[in-house]
């Protein structure tokens, strides 16, 4: 291939590497330099067509016919014309072109943008082929065309440097969109694991505000279901019995109403994790009251609070503690109606922390319908006492008591 002065080859799309992709529509500055590219082959057509008709050529040697100069300058122009379709073909157009590198003054530099092309977006061992076919054009063109002023080995020499600047600079440019390619998708590929966590983290969330909802629910409406029982089989009690129990059944219904409000809205949307604050959640602190509610129900409940520095209590074990307690409470009012019920909790730092729920166990079918229940309320406490590194019993004890009994570890600080 003979010297010719190449432009800078325009960027391409990050696609533009992998001929098995579709090839993207030309850009506005892919444009531009394919012009460019354009305007300098037709100059170089013109420069070499001039000289190649002047009495002492520069390039080469005079051709002996007017018509091989009128033809250099034709296949120059066509090859000038191919510019346009190096992005789509590189390698049908450069060896289609190589036969003229033999010969041709005019098609020079159109051929080597063309090569340089070819380089940057085919794999290194066709490129590296049609390195060494140009290698062999140049060496008959020397035959053809010699240089007026230096003779056939040097100036084959430096048709081999030229070309070889083109491979490198070629080789260079493509390595270096490679790289720049395989940053920005290791870029995308770390902000889409990065939204996939943060989703992730969200979808976790809703999972646990919705245990905690289930827990919370189931709860009430036991409470509600033992109220709504009791007036049933007692129609004729007193004015006040009858108010007060109303009274409860309606409490507990709008209070979960609102937790299945919060529930929904919480599965619902994506943002309703930050648009409302969550409530604050109970902790051991609050097992009294949840004892109240269940004997303002009218469950026999015996609460042994035996905690030591109970302020000094991680809040994640008291939560946890005061959901087991819940739950004991809730499957006492569904399975063993008016058995009374122990709960017992006591520890201290380094020894951990107990909880148990003992209630007698049911004789006999239950008077009217049962409360009905999901079945998971026991799978979600063992899930709790699982993560918090604890352990979970219940079933039937050797005296034919329900217990359920639960260690949660509590660290010294």
């Amino acid at each position: 291939m003979s010297s010719a002065v190449v432009p800078e080859h325009p960027g391409l799309l990050p696609g533009a590497l992998d001929p098995t992709r579709p090839r993207p529509r030309r850009t506005t500055r892919d444009w531009l330099v394919d012009s460019l590219c354009f305007l300098i082959s037709l100059c170089w057509v013109l420069i070499a067509t001039l000289d190649a008709a002047s009495p002492e050529p520069t390039f080469a040697e005079r051709l002996p016919h007017d018509w091989m100069i009128a033809a250099d300058a034709l296949i120059g122009l066509i090859c000038a014309v191919a510019l346009w379709f190096r992005r789509r073909w590189p390698l049908g157009l450069a060896l289609a072109t190589l036969p003229f590198s033999a010969f041709s003054m005019a098609a020079a530099a159109p051929i080597l943008i063309i090569y340089f092309t070819l380089v940057v977006h085919r794999r290194t061992m066709v490129a590296l082929a049609v390195t060494a076919a140009g290698l062999v054009t140049n060496m008959f063109f020397a035959l053809f065309r010699p240089d007026p002023i230096i003779s056939y080995w040097p100036a084959t020499l430096w048709g081999v440097v030229i070309t070889l600047l083109v491979l490198a600079w070629g080789m260079f440019v493509r390595a270096r969109r490679q790289l720049v390619l395989s940053l920005r998708e290791r870029a995308e590929r770390a902000e889409a694991e990065q939204q996939l966590r943060v989703t992730q983290a969200r979808q976790l969330e809703r999972t646990r505000i919705a245990r905690e909802m289930h827990d919370v629910l189931a709860h009430r409406i036991s409470l509600l279901s033992l109220h709504a029982g009791a007036l049933e089989f007692r129609p004729d009690a007193p004015a006040e019995e009858v108010a007060r129990a109303a009274g409860v059944i309606r409490d507990s219904a709008h209070a979960a109403l609102q937790d299945l409000r919060e529930v929904i809205g919480v599965l619902r949307s994506e943002s309703s994790l930050t648009v409302d604050p969550e409530r604050p959640q109970p902790t051991i602190a609050d097992l009294p009251s949840l004892v109240a509610e269940s004997r303002a129900a009218g469950v026999r409940v015996d609460l042994r609070d035996e905690v030591s520095a109970a302020d000094r209590l991680p809040v994640a074990v008291g939560r946890t503690a005061y959901r087991i307690v819940q739950e004991g409470l809730t499957n006492a009012r569904k399975h063993a109606r008016g058995a009374a019920v122990m709960v017992g909790v006591s520890g201290a730092p380094e020894g951990g922390l107990t909880v148990e729920i003992r209630n007698r166990w049911p004789v006999g079918e239950p008077v009217g319908d049962a409360i009905p229940g999901t079945g998971t309320g026991l799978v979600g406490i063992a899930e709790r006492v699982n993560l918090a590194g604890g352990r979970l019993e219940h079933g039937r004890d050797a005296s034919g008591d329900f217990r359920l009994a639960a260690w949660l570890p509590w660290p010294a600080t």
